[in-house]
């Protein structure tokens, strides 16, 4: 990529091994992750992935908000969305970011679709902007 990312891949619900002892893996809905050897059988580590994105269900709202949360975070991952839905597609993304110091997520901000204004946009871990009718069912 011209902003010196290199190669990177967005994939969704994809093995993610966040340690080894005692192991652990996790699937997330979305990860944003530098290019894998696949020929040489490189997976999918913690050390490789930008960024992670968990869509809050009815069932997952504890798991997505604090265990993940807390396990991406020892895990060493820079950046974590939470993705609330509601009745016509993604309602809010919550952004945390890693605090290298505490190994602990900070809030960096939410966007919320019914804000008025320019779609929203963020510079890291890539350059993106959200297109809320993108985003709809």
């Amino acid at each position: 990529m011209s902003e010196g990312h290199g190669c990177l891949t967005v994939d969704n619900d994809v093995d993610l091994r966040l340690r080894d002892l005692p192991l652990l893996s996790r699937r997330p809905d979305v990860a944003l992750y530098r290019c894998l050897d696949r020929e040489r059988g490189e997976r999918l580590r913690a050390e490789h992935a930008l960024l992670v994105v968990e869509i809050v269900s009815l069932g997952s709202e504890t798991q997505d908000t604090t265990d993940k949360l807390g396990e991406y975070a020892k895990a060493g991952i820079a950046h974590y969305w939470i993705v609330r839905l509601d009745r016509t597609g993604v309602s809010a993304i919550e952004r945390h970011r890693l605090d290298r110091a505490s190994m602990l997520y900070k809030h960096i901000g939410t966007f919320m679709k019914d804000e008025p204004g320019e779609a929203p946009a963020v510079g890291n871990p890539i350059p993106i902007t959200i297109d809320w009718t993108d985003l709809q069912f």
